[in-house]
C-alpha cells in the first residue's frame, strides 16, 4: 500500500529534476505531445521494460493507459484511469505539461484493491449465509429444508449440489444444479461409494477435496446436464448431537477447483443447514409423537352404540390447545345386551398438567371396566388409587350407565362431587337426576349416590362439566351463564337427536362467553332414539374422548 508521501504530486508544468526524478518511489513516465515516451523513470523502467524515450505510447504501456492517454476531456488533459501490470493493480493520474505533453504518474493500490474486493466477498457471504438462515429456519419441513440447502449450495457455492441424509425409509437425497429446481427423492445408495461420505454422514471433519478423485464420483451423485466433474467437496451438516446428513459439492472440470477457503466457507453454510434440518427432524419427530399420544384423547365419533344414541363435545380452555381437564369416555359393553358405561368428569386445573391426570383418570375407569355394574366400587378404588398418587388434584366426575330395553333406554347415574345430570323428557320438561357424592381424590372415603332413571323414545340424559355453566360473558361479559340458563336451553330439545343437542349447548355457551376467557367445557348427551330402527356404531370397540 503506497503511503500519503507516495501519493501522486500535484499537476505542474516542468519535470521533477534529477535525482528525485530517478528515485521517485511512483513509476512516472513523460509522454510527448505526439503520443510517444519522452522519459521513465527507474520505478517506471522496471515495471514496464518497454517505456524506453522514443517508444510509441501504445506499444509500451497496457492498452487501458494508452487508452486514457488519448480520451481527453474538452479543454482538460487526460482523465484518471486504472487498471492491472502484471499481478499488481495500479492507478494512472495525469499532469499536464505546458508543451501538450502528459506526466503520468502510477500508484500502486493492489492492496487497498485487495482488501476491498475481500470486503466486498466477505458481504455478499454474510448476505448469502443471512438468507441462507431465513430460508432454511421458515420451515420445519426436513424434505423442504434438504431441497432448499441443495438450492442454495448449487447458486452459490458450485455447478451442483446433493444433500444426503439418512431416514427410515431409505436415503433422502435432494439434487439441484445451478440455476435448476431442486429434486427429491429417497434411494437405497451405498455412502462407501462416494469417497469421504460415510465419514461425513457420521459426522468426521471433511476430507480435503484436494485428497479427493472426481472420477471415482458414482453416477448416483453426478448429474447427467452436468458434465466432466473437475473437484468435489463433501461436508457434513452438523446437527444437535447427532448429524443432520452430508453437503456434496460438484464444480465443472473446466472451472478453478475448490479452494481453501471455499471448501471452509462451505463448511460455515452447512453448519447453518444441519441446525436447520435437524431442528426439523425433531419437530417432526415430536409431531408424530404428539400425534400417536393425542390419538387416544381426541373424540370419537359417537352415533349409537347398541340401541343407544351418544354425542359429545368439547371446548379446551384456550383456542391454541387441544386438551385439558375436562373429559369424557364412552365404552361400550363387552357382551351384547349389557349397560354401555359413559363418564363425564372435570380435573381440577387446566392445561397439559390436567391433562395428564386425565389421561391416568381413564385409564383407570378402564382398568375397572369388570366392575362397571357397581359405580360405588369403581369410585372407591378410584379415590384410593389418586390418593396414592403424587398429584395433589382431585376431580369430580359422572357415571351413567346406559342400556336399551326394547324402545326405552334404562339409566343408572352416579354423582361424585360433580353437577347432576339433567333430563330432558320429550314435552321439553327438564328434570335434575337426584344423584350426590363427594369428590374423587380429595378425602379418604369419596361417598356417591346412584339413582336410576328411563328415557322413553326422544328422550335424553346430559352430562355437562361446570365450564358451561359457570362461563362468564354476557351483555356486560361478567355474567354467569349459570344452570338455570342452560336448563331453558335444553326446555327447546324435547325430542331433538343427542348430536344436535350438544351443537346447541356449545353454541349458546360460545356466544355468551364471546371473546373472553372461559374453563374447559365438555358436554355429553345420551339420548332414545325415536326410530326403531337402530344400529350399533363401535359396539365392539369402546370409543373415549380425554381434554
Amino acid at each position: 500500500m503506497v503511503t500519503s508521501a507516495h501519493r501522486a504530486p500535484a499537476a505542474r508544468a516542468n519535470v521533477p529534476a534529477e535525482p528525485a526524478w530517478n528515485t521517485a518511489p511512483c513509476p512516472a513516465l513523460v509522454v510527448g505531445s505526439r503520443g510517444a515516451v519522452e522519459r521513465a523513470n527507474d520505478a517506471a523502467s522496471a515495471l514496464l521494460p518497454g517505456a524506453r524515450p522514443g517508444t510509441p505510447l501504445t506499444d509500451a504501456v497496457p492498452s487501458w493507459l494508452a487508452d486514457a492517454h488519448h480520451v481527453r476531456r474538452p479543454g482538460e488533459g487526460p482523465v484518471t484511469a486504472a487498471g492491472t501490470i502484471g499481478d499488481r493493480s495500479f492507478e494512472a493520474h495525469p499532469a499536464r505539461q505546458e508543451d501538450g505533453g502528459v506526466v503520468w504518474w502510477l500508484v500502486d493500490d493492489t492492496d487497498r484493491r485487495r482488501a476491498a474486493e475481500a470486503l466486498r466477498r466477505e458481504r455478499e457471504r454474510t448476505a448469502f449465509l443471512t438468507e441462507a438462515s431465513n430460508r432454511l429456519l421458515s420451515s420445519l419441513n426436513l424434505d423442504k429444508c434438504a431441497e432448499v440447502t441443495a438450492q442454495l449450495a448449487a447458486a452459490h457455492l458450485a455447478d451442483a449440489a446433493l444433500v444426503v441424509a439418512p431416514s427410515t425409509s431409505g436415503t433422502l437425497i435432494a439434487r439441484c444444479s445451478e440455476g435448476g429446481s431442486p429434486t427429491l427423492t429417497r434411494e437405497r445408495v451405498d455412502p462407501e461409494t462416494v469417497p469421504g461420505l460415510a465419514e461425513a454422514l457420521q459426522g468426521f471433519p471433511p476430507v480435503p477435496s484436494r485428497w479427493m478423485d472426481p472420477a471415482l464420483a458414482p453416477s448416483w451423485v453426478v448429474p447427467q446436464d452436468l458434465g466432466d466433474v473437475g473437484s468435489i467437496v463433501v461436508t457434513p451438516l452438523p446437527g444437535h448431537g447427532v448429524p443432520a446428513g452430508a453437503l456434496i459439492l460438484l464444480r465443472r472440470g473446466e472451472h478453478q477447483a475448490f479452494s481453501r477457503n471455499e471448501e471452509t466457507f462451505a463448511r460455515l453454510f452447512a453448519a447453518r443447514a444441519g441446525a436447520a434440518m435437524s431442528a426439523a427432524r425433531m419437530y417432526a419427530e415430536q409431531a408424530s409423537i404428539t400425534e400417536t399420544l393425542m390419538r387416544e384423547l381426541l373424540p370419537p365419533v359417537l352415533h349409537q352404540v347398541s340401541g343407544v344414541e351418544f354425542a359429545g363435545g368439547y371446548r379446551a380452555s384456550h383456542d391454541t390447545e387441544r386438551v385439558g381437564g375436562d373429559f369424557y369416555d364412552v365404552h361400550p359393553a363387552a357382551v351384547e345386551g349389557e349397560p354401555t358405561l359413559a363418564v363425564l368428569g372435570d380435573v381440577c386445573g387446566k392445561g397439559l398438567n390436567a391433562a395428564v391426570l386425565t389421561g391416568k383418570i381413564r385409564n383407570t375407569l378402564h382398568a375397572l371396566l369388570p366392575m362397571a355394574d357397581d359405580h360405588q366400587r369403581m369410585i372407591d378404588l378410584l379415590n384410593g388409587a389418586l390418593l396414592n398418587s403424587h398429584h395433589a388434584r382431585f376431580a369430580t366426575l359422572v357415571l351413567a350407565s346406559a342400556v336399551r330395553d326394547s324402545a326405552s333406554v334404562r339409566l343408572r347415574l352416579t354423582s361424585a362431587g360433580h353437577a347432576a345430570p339433567l333430563i330432558v323428557r320429550a314435552n321439553g320438561r327438564v328434570e335434575e337426576a337426584a344423584t350426590r357424592g363427594t369428590l374423587v381424590g380429595a378425602l379418604p372415603e369419596a361417598r356417591a349416590e346412584t339413582v336410576e332413571a328411563t328415557l322413553a323414545p326422544g328422550e335424553s340424559c346430559v352430562l355437562f362439566t361446570d365450564g358451561i355453566t359457570e362461563a362468564r360473558g354476557g351483555p356486560l361479559g361478567d355474567a354467569l351463564f349459570g344452570e338455570e340458563r342452560l336448563r331453558t336451553a335444553l326446555t327447546r330439545c324435547g325430542g331433538m337427536p343427542a348430536e344436535a343437542i350438544v351443537e346447541h349447548i356449545q353454541m349458546l355457551a360460545s356466544q355468551w362467553v364471546g371473546p373472553g376467557r372461559h374453563d374447559d367445557m365438555a358436554v355429553v348427551v345420551i339420548a332414545a332414539p325415536r326410530t326403531h330402527h337402530l344400529s350399533a356404531v363401535d359396539g365392539h370397540t369402546r370409543g373415549r374422548f380425554t381434554a
